[in-house]
């Protein structure tokens, strides 16, 4: 179990993250909300990359910041950034991630084939990634998060950049892993997440505002008849702005 307890986190003046307190057991969870909502930070903290300012963050009843090594054993995590080493051909990046996360030597070859075909790169594996397209760098970030047989995946974004057949072939390979898994999916993206998500948490400047299955969530608003209603109807303040900032003046 994830046990996220009493998280607060600040920069300066801004609260990106106000009492966050979440229960997760194996089963997919889409954690959505629109830029700026605080998705990042929560990520960023779940996978030790940031200190929260209070609350805490246990595995199995034990602090993530104490149990350090065995906590990232179980860790896959697919960043949104795409911070790639771009010499690398996608063979090397793959075999280092492997090596970081303890692989024996003797199985990282299969490995590293194993799941660059579970995102559709086998054929690429020989090139460099300063040829990657950003599509492909999000699949080889996919395929680096869940090597190793991780019991906690973060996915941060992982559909950005990538056309329609690789976000359906995305959303099924996440749905394939997780059987005794949390996967954690964040994402502004509805449709990423609709048909695969066994609960929707939903988070509005730092705050989850609310959580729960989508059938849940949709007749505590008044019968809406999806999710994207739902979206909207939690969030249309914050899409305005968005739609407005993308407006050209």
């Amino acid at each position: 179990m994830l046990k996220i307890e009493g998280l607060c986190k600040n920069y300066g003046k801004t609260r990106a993250l106000i009492d966050v307190n979440l229960n997760l057991t194996p089963g997919i969870y889409a954690l959505l909300g629109p830029n700026g909502s605080g998705k990042s930070t929560l990520m960023n903290i779940l996978t030790l990359g940031l200190r929260a300012d209070s609350g805490q963050v246990l595995w199995e009843g034990m602090p993530i910041e104490k149990a350090g090594k065995s906590y990232r054993e179980i860790l896959g995590y697919m960043p949104q950034q795409q911070g790639l080493y771009d010499g690398f051909r996608g063979v090397d990046f793959l075999s280092y991630i492997a090596s970081l996360k303890g692989i024996p030597k003797k199985q990282i070859k299969e490995e590293v084939h194993r799941v660059a075909d579970l995102v559709n790169l086998s054929d690429r594996l020989k090139d460099r990634l300063s040829s990657y397209s950003g599509g492909m760098r999000q699949r080889i970030l996919l395929a680096s998060a869940i090597m190793g047989d991780p019991k906690l995946i973060i996915l941060d974004e992982p559909t950005a950049g990538l056309d329609p057949k690789e976000r359906i072939r995305t959303r099924e390979i996440v749905r394939s892993m997780s059987q005794g898994r949390i996967i954690l999916f964040a994402t502004h993206v509805v449709s990423d997440i609709e048909c695969i998500a066994d609960e929707i948490i939903l988070i509005k400047k730092g705050v989850i505002v609310e959580k729960g299955p989508q059938s849940e969530l949709c007749e505590k608003m008044g019968g809406l008849k999806d999710l994207e209603a739902v979206y909207m109807h939690v969030f249309a303040e914050e899409q305005k702005a968005d739609d407005y900032s993308h407006q050209e003046v």
